[in-house]
């Protein structure tokens, strides 16, 4: 997870009322597919219970699961950046709570907040490349030479 921990702590406790008024608890079942890649990425979730796989498609083959995501942590980072298109895919591991964003509503609050705007595009840019980071290190674990990702 990025240096802090949840998306609310990175904001003044103003901003992040502001940005709470626009949440919307909802309940997931297992299995419930959340997105699909290449789609138009409308929302995202602040995850409050539960697990959610992301996967990619892999053709001729069963779709990948790349990361499993959890408790406090933010699905869905695609609504932020022009063309506002799904990477991945995502479906709930078991039944999940989560606080659901309108990601229209959120960009227009984050231009017209810059203060607010800049702990959300911070935060997710921190969470962005942590998840890059723990992805290359699976993949040295997989692909590596033997030992690559062991320290000295």
């Amino acid at each position: 997870m990025p240096t802090v921990k949840h998306l609310f702590d990175a904001m003044p406790p103003d901003r992040r009322r502001r940005l709470t008024e626009l949440a919307r608890e909802v309940a997931l079942p297992r299995a419930t597919r959340l997105f699909e890649e290449g789609r138009r990425a409308d929302r995202f979730w602040i995850l409050r219970t539960g697990r959610v796989t992301l996967d990619q498609r892999v053709p001729g083959r069963q779709a990948a699961v790349v990361e499993t995501l959890g408790r406090d942590e933010v699905l869905g980072w695609s609504w932020l950046f022009p063309p506002y298109l799904w990477h991945f895919g995502a479906e709930t591991v078991g039944p999940v709570e989560a606080l659901e964003f309108d990601a229209s509503l959120v960009r227009a609050l984050c231009e017209d907040d810059p203060i607010l705007g800049r702990a959300v595009y911070r935060y997710v840019a921190e969470t962005v490349a942590e998840r890059l980071q723990g992805t290359r290190t699976r993949l040295l674990d997989l692909y590596g030479p033997q030992g690559s990702s062991a320290g000295p």
